[in-house]
């Protein structure tokens, strides 16, 4: 390859690298002019488009005072027996599983000496 070829190559190089960047630069200049675009659209958007509830609008206590937790022990109901098979809709509560409140009221507690999980490395009870 001679002198002159070898620099119109390197030229010619040169040329497609210059345009390739400069083609890049334009299309972050797109890129970032589209997504600041977006961001006023949406910021005009939500400050036009939503205002805050008046005082008539906003939540109230029930007239009976705050409602307050349960806490009771369930157990679940028993599924009727019956010689033909049942589907969902055919049990009580549509196919959910039923409750009602149990006989016992007091929280089930471990016994004593037990680790209270299993596998915590302590010894239990044997």
């Amino acid at each position: 390859m001679t002198n002159t070829a070898w620099m119109e190559t390197a030229a010619d190089l040169a040329a497609s690298r210059g345009a390739l960047g400069i083609g890049l630069g334009a299309a972050a200049l797109v890129v970032v002019a589209l997504l600041i675009g977006m961001f006023a659209f949406g910021s005009r958007r939500t400050r036009n488009g939503s205002r805050r509830p008046r005082p008539e609008e906003q939540p109230r206590m029930p007239a009976g005072g705050p409602v307050r937790e349960v806490r009771e022990q369930r157990e679940p109901d028993e599924v009727p027996r019956s010689d033909e098979r049942m589907t969902p809709h055919e049990l009580n509560g549509h196919g959910n599983a039923g409750s009602r409140t149990g006989a016992a009221q007091e929280r089930p507690r471990w016994d004593e000496g037990s680790s209270g999980s299993f596998g915590s490395g302590g010894p239990g009870s044997h």
